[in-house]
């Protein structure tokens, strides 16, 4: 218990400077980061053909990360498929079907990172270590582009000063907004963190697989082909981009990996250590600093819950192994260098965010730990994607105001811009798209066992379905295992699922700012509703637990809820 509060807390000491650092870059004020970063950004702008000074619309602006998108995908999805005649294929390996193509290409374009290939096995180092590198720096820098335009509308855009009531405000350069994220945040961090890990002994190589002897001289088996890479340089990105697709198809649950409790500590660190600095960002943005901490308080209420809950779940027995071991811990699916508390910890937050990466395999969890998993993933804004996180959890901020409005008679209102019919018409489709999504998919793929291609009988069959299409939906990437997931179905029913999780969460709020953003600003009086009070922090947390009550209730009844009864009417624990 102590090294997850330990770990917890430098998590936090560092993400709050982490948070203001990134306040400044993104304020558009003179940083003192400026003096080493402009001369390599206005290289990069003019590699690109970018004009840095352009201000954007939300509407150009969401077309630019559309497009830029669109872009990535096709040239991601390329080299996939013809991977096997391009350069830095030392192993020779060959190319992936179309569909795997597709989904591979989607997921990590998405910044979910689902794996439905074994990365080591099938993925050339081209691919691997130089594509997928590449999305994983920059999907996570979009997010945070459109977090960071978000913010500013939500308090009247850039020129909120000299800007008339109803004329559309400058929400900043989209273009710029991700060169300095990657520039002055993402790389700067990976490149620490990479060199920890190589320190701890990641692999951080070229060189193709590796052919050594094998330990046991007696056994049949004399030689082992390790494959090896630049490792350590995905393992930094995968954890700090809340990207979480593994160089190794075990993820960081493989030795090489994540080979030490050091390495293990750092890399779980990194896994929520910007999507909490967010948290401190969106306080400065908005230039509310105690609407930052009412945010990260809520958050923080939600993440020690299910952490406590988790962690008490792989604390009992497991019960596939009840009377044919001696009771204890569930130690199925957790490797021993890092045991039940630390694969707990670590399963709880890759799910609160959009990670997705493993040091433990889930489906191994009890069923307690399994549904907290993915509740996380339902919520969706307990510390989230990087940008798409708060996006997310803004989302519920909109509908706590317009209902906190309704039942105290006054004006629904953030930050003096009043929400009103047609932002939450549009806040009400997002609040029903994963339902129909999850449930919908969930149904069809149930309902047709020749394309579940699931492992398991019963209640968690129903769980590693629905938990797939959330992890989808989510831009989580982690799995309940045991599916035999790389069909046609999978791939492509998935890849519908990633897009939908994906666009549509981070386009229509960034619409709702825009639309707010040239509403007149209403003065704060006595009659305005403080959204940093206590009060409204626990009227958030209603908002959210109902909400997904409601929706995911009755598959989570027939998920872990009713395996965890079963369980227990079988007198066993878990």
């Amino acid at each position: 218990m102590f090294e997850i509060i330990l770990i917890m807390a430098i998590a936090v000491a560092l993400a709050y400077p982490l948070g203001r650092y990134m306040t400044g870059v993104f304020s558009g004020q003179a940083h003192f980061s400026d003096r080493l970063f402009n001369p390599i950004e206005k290289v990069i702008y003019r590699c690109i053909g970018i004009n840095p000074g352009v201000s954007m619309t939300w509407k150009s602006y969401g077309v630019a990360f559309l497009l830029s998108n669109l872009v990535l995908g096709i040239i991601a999805f390329l080299i996939l498929k013809f991977q096997h005649v391009l350069p830095m294929n030392p192993d020779g390996i060959g190319p992936l079907s179309w569909d795997l193509a597709l989904h591979t290409a989607v997921s990590f374009l998405t910044n979910t990172n689902q794996q439905h290939y074994s990365g080591q096995a099938q993925l050339s180092y081209l691919s691997q270590g130089t594509l997928i590198v590449t999305l994983q720096f920059v999907t996570p820098a979009m997010g945070l582009a459109v977090c960071v335009a978000m913010l500013r509308g939500m308090v009247g855009g850039r020129d909120e000063k000299f800007a008339k009531d109803g004329q559309e405000r400058d929400l900043g350069n989209y273009y710029v907004d991700v060169v300095r994220g990657l520039t002055r945040v993402f790389i700067p961090l990976a490149a620490v963190v990479a060199l920890i890990l190589a320190s701890q002994g990641v692999p951080s190589t070229f060189k193709g697989a590796q052919n050594v002897e094998t330990l046991d001289t007696q056994s049949e088996v004399t030689e082992q082909t390790i494959p090896v890479g630049p490792v350590a340089s995905m393992v930094a990105i995968k954890q700090l981009g809340t990207n979480g697709g593994g160089w190794y198809g075990p993820n960081s649950s493989n030795p090489l990996e994540n080979p030490t409790p050091v390495s293990n500590a750092v890399e779980t660190i990194a896994l929520v250590l910007i999507p909490m600095g967010v948290v401190f960002l969106a306080g400065g943005m908005v230039r509310r600093k105690k609407f930052g901490v009412m945010s990260f308080v809520v958050m923080a209420v939600f993440s020690v819950s299910f952490i406590g809950l988790t962690v008490y779940s792989e604390l009992q027995p497991n019960a596939a192994f009840n009377e044919l071991a001696a009771e204890g811990s569930n130690w199925e699916g957790k490797e021993t260098r890092f045991g039940p508390e630390l694969s707990a910890l670590w399963g709880t937050l890759t799910t609160q965010t959009s990670n997705g990466s493993v040091n433990a395999m889930h489906d191994s969890f009890n069923p307690v730990g399994g549904l907290m998993t993915r509740s996380g993933m339902l919520i969706n804004g307990i510390w989230g994607g990087i940008g798409s996180g708060f996006v997310n959890f803004v989302i519920y901020v909109w509908i706590a105001v317009f209902l906190s409005g309704l039942m105290i008679g006054r004006t629904p209102e953030l930050f003096g811009k009043k929400v009103e019919t047609r932002e939450i018409t549009l806040l009400g489709s997002l609040i029903v798209l994963p339902t129909i999504v999850l449930l919908g998919f969930t149904a069809i793929t149930v309902a047709l066992p020749a394309l579940t291609g699931n492992s398991n009988p019963g209640f968690h069959a129903i769980s590693q379905v629905f938990y797939e299409y959330t992890s989808a939906f989510a831009n989580n990437g982690s799995g309940f295992e045991g599916l035999g997931d790389d069909t046609v179905w999978w791939n492509i029913s998935c890849v519908i699922v990633l897009i939908l999780g994906r666009y549509l969460p981070l386009i229509i709020p960034l619409a709702i700012a825009g639309m707010m953003a040239k509403k007149r600003t209403i003065p704060t009086s006595k009659a305005s509703l403080s959204v940093e009070s206590v009060t409204f922090g626990v009227t958030l947390v209603a908002v959210i637990l109902i909400l997904n009550f409601l929706s995911f209730l009755p598959a989570a009844v027939i998920g872990p809820i009713g395996e965890a009864l079963q369980l227990a009417s079988l007198g066993l624990e878990g």
